[in-house]
């Protein structure tokens, strides 16, 4: 929030607590707090595990 304070003192000369920040992003322009997933959407589990019994132990082995 402060990256934003910055920048809108630096565009519009005005000053905002942090607290205006936070009505600012939330109510007039309806942006959420977000997180980012811990796991990527694409990820396939059962390939993982193909590759765990599979190909690990092959490489793990060596030539």
């Amino acid at each position: 929030m402060e990256r934003v304070g910055l920048v809108v003192e630096r565009v519009t000369g005005v000053v905002l607590s942090r607290a205006s920040v936070w009505r600012l992003l939330t109510g007039r322009l309806g942006w959420s707090l977000q997180r980012p997933e811990r796991r990527a959407v694409e990820r396939d589990e059962s390939e993982i595990a193909r590759w765990v019994a599979h190909e690990w132990p092959r490489i793990k082995k060596g030539p």
